[in-house]
Order: structure tokens, then C-alpha cells, then sequence
């Protein structure tokens, strides 16, 4: 097979397709037919499992990089250096995601529009670039983004792809055609200033800043508006507390939900801290964080410019070689977003407790009925979103695990898993987003109080908490192991083991007076 020039594509079910450029393999293929186009896989090194065989070849063309020439679809705007990384990646047929190629056009239409104005792009070249790179950003070529996330671990596969996709376009928007490199070099044009080791954590900054502003922090708002809505709804309904799962104090269900509302509060405060070091772009490092072949004025400029025109306050980092050799900034912000999931499925698992029943669990609350719970069991409802929502949860403390093993593979000058995390990072925002949102629209701005919580608050035993201030704590221990055992409340045990008055058990076993803070209670111990 020397000499041949080959190239394989995957298809979206993960096989490969192989065409052959050959003058032996081309007779062979016409007289046999499929089968010699699979001997010809075989020889490059190809499993039988792994190949099927396209009849007849799309067309194709020749493009270039440094490393010779490849066959690319005619159709597709990438070249060579991307068909390589689709050869050499044929491992998951995870893509990144669109935020990133979003963040990536981002960069390169500032850093052509800043090349220009510092007389190192001719204008027309320069504008060309910038209009590719913002129809790159806008989503309009995402389906030339075809390398897998398992790829080299700097993202260089990526950032050329975006160097190809976007200079080819550029080329047509100059009147010329894709893959000459004539009119717009990828390299030399799109990519100057930039190296794959500063642009690609930078575009994990900058894509995660968008997903943070747009998808999670307003669904952890809408939370906790409308957790506060219920909070306020039923501050007059009074039931029993539990710690240890076990009967405790009386508390007001809307203080259950006022402590809700202050978990999505806190997870929102802590996620906008953890993002402060996200707004540092490496961005004017280049290479190694030194900064070779870029202009001392490239990345401050770039930066003020997606300042301007994404609202999103981003800033050259002040200590390049941290940004680059390093995820410590993304392995920080990742653990506020596992911290925001863990809050928030402590909340739906309490929700889905309170409501469990409806007649033979706690049955405190109603969820809204959104689908048919079983397939076997009629009239069965399940708290379905509360659920998907536990489960989006889990999903981010994976991704948040393989974050931080990222995060160790900082060595010298250089992270090398940063696809990886580009792809968890993005992945647990937007899911954790999306699934707070559908929770908080499709079960808590719907949820009902019943009576069963109220009604069950004089059978409870650790209301004798309210009797120690009268009685001490041994003698109240002994009404609550009497009532325990005879199935009696603790007011029945009361009037008849103490000279308490009925007057004096009304104040001490009022709900109103268990569920605010003081002595007229009783302490509130646990």
C-alpha cells in the first residue's frame, strides 16, 4: 500500500468508510466489486468489524497540511489536519459540544478583527476571517466539527478544525474555493497570535461563563423564587420535624421550603464565586505561556473586544503559565456545580419523601400528576421529574470525578486532557441547568399541602421536647417512652403522670409556640 493515498470517514453509527486512490485498487474494486474495497481496509490496518464499504464514492478532493495530502469530502469545509484527527479518534462519536464551538469562532473573529487593527492582517483577509469566524460562532457550520472528544489532549484536532472550517470560508467569501490555502492559510492567518495551548482553555472559560449565565444561574433563580412562593404558601401549616429520619420538634412546612430556597440561594452565590477565575483567559501565552509569535497588545485586546460584544467580562490571565499548565480554575468551578447537584437532589429527595404515599407513606404534600407511573399497576403516579432530576445529579458527580482526574494531568507546561473537560464541564452545566428548570416548572410551582402533616403533629413523641422546661428532661424522657409504648399521646401521659393543669399543657404543647425560637417551647435540641 505505499504510495496510496486512503482516507477513512466514520459514519454516525461509528463504522468506517474507506476510499482508496489507487490505479491497482481502483481495477481491482471495479472487477470485484466490494470485497476488494474491504481486502484494501484490511491492509491499512483495519478490523473487519470496524469497516463497511461505500459504493459509490462521495466525491472528494485533495487539501493539504504539513504533513502531506489527505482526501476530504468536496462537500466539507475542514481539511486535512481535521481528516486526520477523524482517522486517528474513531472512539466515541462524542463531539464538543456546540458552546465550545461557539467560544471557539468567539476567539478567532475577535483575533482576526485585532489583527487587523495592529497592521498584521491585510483588512480584506481580516474581515473575511472575522465574518467566517462569526457564522463559526452562530452555529451555521457545525456539522464540519466531526473530531471526537477523545483526542489529542490539548484540543489542537479542534482548534485546527475551527482554523480549516473558518478559512475555507473565508477563501469562498473572497471569491476563491475551498482547501487552495491560496487565498486564507489556516495557520498562518486564522491561528496568528494563537497556539491550541492557550486558545482551547480559554474557549473552556469562555463557553462555560455563557452556559453559566444562560442556563444555570436562571434556573437556580427561578428555583428559588419559587421555593420562597411556597415557603410563603405554607408558613401556616405546622407538623412534625424529622432528624434521623426519626420524629423530631415541630416545624412549619414553609420553614422546610424557606430552607430549600436558601440552598438554591447559597448553590448560586457559590457557583458566581467559583466563575471569578473563569473570566481569566490564557489567551497571549501562545505555546508554553511565554507568549512567542503574538503582539504584547493581542490578548488585552481580544479580550475587551468579547467583552464587549458577549457581555461576559473576561480578562488576560496575569500569570500565563498557571493558565496553561493548569485546570485548577475549571477543577474549582466544577466542584460548586457537584456542590449545586448535590443541594438540589437533597431537596427533590425530600420533596419526593414528603410526598410518598399518597396513603401509606408521609402523604404531607401532592406532586403534580404528569404521567402514568407503572405499566402494571393502574393509577399509579410516580414523581417522575423529581426523579430525572436525582439522576442529572449523579451524572454531574461523574462528570465532576473525571474533571478532577483531568485536572492531575497538568504536567510541565501543559494540561493534556482538556477535551475531556471541555466536554464534562459543558455536558454538567447545561444538564443541571435544563433539569433544575423542568423541576422547578413541572413539580414545584405545583405542589400541594395536605392535612396529614397537622393532623399528625399530636401523635408525635418528641413534642415531649416542649415539657422539659416544666418537668426536666428525665421525667419528659419517661412520658415519651410511656407514650411510645401504649400508643397514647404525649398530652395523655401528661395529664395523667404530672400536676400539669390542662391550661398549662395547651402553652406548652401549642404548634405556634414549638416552631419559633425561645424557651416557651422548649429548647430545640436534636
Amino acid at each position: 500500500m505505499a504510495g496510496v493515498l486512503y482516507q477513512v470517514t466514520r459514519t454516525a453509527a461509528g463504522a468506517a468508510i474507506l476510499m482508496v486512490e489507487s490505479a491497482d485498487v481502483a481495477q481491482r474494486s471495479e472487477a470485484s466489486g466490494p470485497d476488494s474495497a474491504l481486502a484494501s481496509a484490511l491492509a491499512v490496518g483495519l478490523t473487519r468489524q470496524e469497516v463497511t464499504v461505500a459504493s459509490p464514492t462521495p466525491p472528494m478532493r485533495r487539501e493539504r497540511d504539513s504533513m502531506g495530502e489527505m482526501l476530504v469530502p468536496a462537500s466539507a469545509y475542514y481539511g486535512a489536519s481535521t481528516q486526520r484527527a477523524v482517522l486517528n479518534f474513531p472512539i466515541s462519536g462524542l463531539v464538543m459540544p456546540r458552546r465550545l464551538i461557539w467560544a471557539l469562532g468567539t476567539i478567532k473573529q475577535a483575533a482576526a478583527i485585532v489583527n487587523r487593527d495592529l497592521g498584521l492582517l491585510d483588512p480584506s483577509v481580516a474581515d473575511a476571517i472575522a465574518r467566517a469566524a462569526g457564522e463559526v460562532a452562530a452555529g451555521q457550520f457545525d456539522d464540519q466539527f466531526p473530531v471526537d472528544v477523545f483526542q489529542t489532549g490539548s484540543g489542537t484536532s479542534t482548534n485546527m478544525n475551527a482554523n480549516e472550517v473558518i478559512a475555507n470560508r473565508a477563501s469562498e467569501l473572497l471569491g476563491g474555493e475551498r482547501g487552495t490555502r491560496r487565498l486564507v492559510h489556516p495557520n498562518d492567518q486564522v491561528n496568528l497570535g494563537q497556539s491550541s495551548n492557550d486558545v482551547i482553555p480559554s474557549a473552556i472559560h469562555l463557553a462555560a461563563l455563557a452556559a453559566l449565565r444562560d442556563d444555570l444561574l436562571p434556573a437556580l433563580e427561578r428555583l428559588e423564587t419559587a421555593l420562597r412562593d411556597k415557603s410563603q404558601e405554607f408558613w401556616p401549616i405546622i407538623k412534625t420535624g424529622r432528624t434521623h429520619l426519626q420524629d423530631a420538634t415541630p416545624i412549619r412546612l414553609g420553614q422546610e421550603f424557606l430552607g430549600y430556597a436558601g440552598q438554591a440561594e447559597r448553590a448560586r452565590i457559590r457557583l458566581s464565586r467559583a466563575a471569578e477565575e473563569l473570566h481569566e483567559l490564557a489567551l497571549g501565552g501562545t505555546a508554553v505561556g511565554t507568549g512567542i509569535n503574538t503582539h504584547p497588545e493581542f490578548a488585552s485586546r481580544v479580550c475587551a473586544w468579547i467583552t464587549e460584544h458577549t457581555g461576559l467580562p473576561v480578562r488576560e490571565t496575569s500569570n500565563h503559565f498557571q493558565a496553561q499548565s493548569t485546570i485548577d480554575s475549571i477543577v474549582s468551578f466544577s466542584g460548586a456545580v457537584r456542590a449545586a447537584a448535590i443541594s438540589v437532589m437533597k431537596i427533590a429527595n425530600d420533596i419526593r419523601f414528603l410526598a410518598s404515599g399518597p396513603r401509606t407513606g408521609l402523604g404531607e404534600l401532592t406532586l403534580p400528576e404528569v404521567q402514568p407511573g407503572s405499566s402494571i399497576m393502574p393509577g399509579k403516579v410516580n414523581p417522575v421529574i423529581a426523579e430525572a432530576l436525582i439522576q442529572v445529579g449523579a451524572q454531574v458527580i461523574g462528570n465532576d470525578a473525571v474533571i478532577a482526574t483531568a485536572g492531575q494531568w497538568g504536567y510541565f507546561e501543559l494540561n493534556t486532557m482538556l477535551p475531556v473537560t471541555a466536554y464534562n464541564l459543558l455536558q454538567e452545566i447545561t444538564l443541571l441547568g435544563r433539569a433544575i428548570m423542568n423541576f422547578t416548572d413541572r413539580c414545584v410551582v405545583g405542589i400541594a399541602a395536605t392535612s396529614k402533616g397537622p393532623a399528625m403533629l399530636e401523635a408525635g413523641l418528641a413534642i415531649a421536647t416542649a415539657l422539659v422546661p416544666a418537668i426536666g428532661y428525665d421525667r419528659a424522657a419517661a412520658i415519651a417512652k410511656e407514650a411510645a409504648a401504649t400508643g397514647k399521646t404525649i398530652r395523655e401521659v401528661a395529664r395523667a403522670q404530672t400536676t400539669l393543669t390542662e391550661a398549662e399543657l395547651d402553652q406548652l404543647l401549642n404548634p405556634e409556640n414549638l416552631v419559633k425560637p425561645g424557651l416557651e417551647g422548649g429548647p430545640a435540641s436534636g
